[in-house]
């Protein structure tokens, strides 16, 4: 129940704050990331409790959409991708007078995606050094973190999987008219729409993989001093 409830309070952060502050002309990633510091610790005290295993996820959290929103916009400008792949964001851009930057818009898309997925790896990896350490408060810091960090590896490796079945799943229409096209592969993977699902998919799957030994080493740290 109140896992639902902090769904809740996410979806009306997002309509009442994050997406009003958008139109009005803010940048995006600056409305995500400053939403972010209410939003993380809100959700995760509502799904898990407050206790000292959400406090370091949330810690780990924080650290990791930091670097999954940097990867983001590096990823972003390097591919040359300009957020108008889909027939959306020409009408608000339109709607808009160009008052927003589609740009932004798409690499906030893709933070706002990230941390839904990082709330995940997060909580479980403190629960996993938590685990470890009550069924043996002997273990130093470095066993605990090598002993964790095994259990996150399975962990992130089928998550990684999961992320790549999902969006292919949601673009599984798109993919099936490329099938019938004469484009060649090279072509096809250079069209906007196509290549904005790998870059998501991509800066998802390494925030993910970054999240795990950061939230790991946190954890471990302080679950090794309580020995």
């Amino acid at each position: 129940l109140t896992s639902l409830f902090g769904m809740a309070v996410s979806l009306f952060f997002i309509v009442k704050v994050i997406l009003p502050q958008i139109g009005t002309g803010a940048n995006p990633i600056l409305v995500v990331l400053l939403s972010s510091i209410f939003l993380i610790p809100v959700t995760f005290y509502l799904s898990h409790g407050v206790n000292t295993k959400t406090n370091i996820a949330i810690v780990g959290t924080f650290i990791s959409a930091l670097i999954t929103g940097i990867l983001a916009y590096v990823f972003t400008h390097e591919s040359h991708l300009t957020g108008f792949a889909n027939e959306e964001a020409s009408f608000l851009d339109l709607a808009k007078n160009g008052t927003i930057n589609i740009q932004s818009l798409l690499i906030s898309g893709i933070l706002i995606g990230s941390i839904g997925i990082l709330d995940d790896v997060s909580v479980s990896q403190v629960s996993v050094v938590n685990e470890i350490h009550l069924a043996n408060p002997k273990l130093t810091f470095i066993q605990l973190f090598t002993n964790s960090m095994r259990v996150g590896r399975d962990h992130v490796a089928s998550m990684v999987n999961t992320l790549f079945l999902v969006y292919t799943g949601a673009a599984m229409p798109l993919m099936l008219l490329f099938l019938d096209n004469s484009l060649t592969f090279s072509q096809i993977i250079n069209t906007e729409i196509v290549a904005e699902e790998v870059v998501r998919t991509l800066v998802a799957s390494i925030g993910l993989i970054l999240a795990v030994p950061t939230t790991t080493l946190m954890a471990a740290k302080f679950y090794a001093k309580k020995t």
